[in-house]
């Protein structure tokens, strides 16, 4: 896999850029007589409503603090992956966990729920990929990452996205039936440089971030049917902006 790269490819000096590659009134009770006075026993009408109306707004008041909404906390639906990267001859698991964070060469977040896949070293030492999670409801809705080692720099954009496929028939297969296939290249904070790719296919809608850091080139992927895609958009679009190598946060 490592041989359909250009280890040798020379960054593109630009920050930022795009490419297409290719939606009640109360009625007052009438007067008593006066010859007949009455002394009431009950509490004046405005008191009992001021008391009311005080407990009520207390109870709301005691509701709304002690349920929060889950948007007011979006760290608590995910959380961290943290991967190691480690070679197939090194592998002495099933890709990174929380236990490894000090090892971790790169992050992204997980929805809490998803189920995370073993990776054999066969399918690490011939396609590169590193780690996989996905959703028990609807299998097909996944993220995972591939690394590659020996890559100094990254290639073209169209270069890298058509090496990425041929390693990957899902891919090969979703870029051919694509409606529209865009890419970006943007960079962090820290200049790190990172290549972005949308590919919206007619099953299926796929993003993908990849860099080059630690003499490797990483690529995360978030994959979904379209249907889950147009449910869940928000959800994977957070997690495909979560990738990040160590280092560069």
């Amino acid at each position: 896999m490592a041989t359909i790269f250009s280890p040798s490819a020379i960054l593109s000096a630009s920050s930022s850029s795009s490419t297409t590659i290719s939606p009640k009134s109360l009625t007052p009770p009438p007067s008593k007589p006066q010859n007949l006075p009455i002394q009431s026993s009950k509490p004046p009408l405005t008191n009992l409503t001021t008391t009311l109306t005080a407990v009520a707004a207390a109870a709301a008041v005691l509701t709304t603090s002690s349920l929060p909404s889950l948007a007011d906390s979006p760290s608590a639906a995910y959380k961290i992956y943290y991967g190691t990267a480690a070679s197939a001859a090194n592998y002495g698991g099933y890709g990174g966990n929380s236990s490894k964070q000090d090892s971790a060469e790169y992050v992204y977040d997980v929805p809490d729920g998803w189920k995370e896949r073993s990776v054999s070293k066969v399918e690490k030492g011939t396609n590169g990929t590193d780690s996989e999670f996905y959703n028990p409801k609807k299998k097909a809705e996944k993220e995972y990452l591939t690394f590659l080692s020996g890559f100094r720099q990254l290639a073209p954009r169209e270069v890298v996205l058509n090496n990425l496929a041929l390693s990957d028939v899902g891919l090969l297969d979703l870029i051919g039936s694509a409606d529209s296939v865009t890419s970006e290249e943007t960079k962090d904070e820290k200049g790190q440089v990172y290549y972005v790719y949308e590919i919206n296919g007619v099953g299926a809608h796929s993003l993908i971030s990849v860099t080059c850091t630690n003499n490797k080139l990483y690529a995360h992927f978030v994959n979904a049917p379209t249907p889950d895609w147009r449910r869940d958009e928000e959800t994977l679009r957070h997690l495909h902006q979560s990738f990040k190598t160590v280092g560069s946060f």
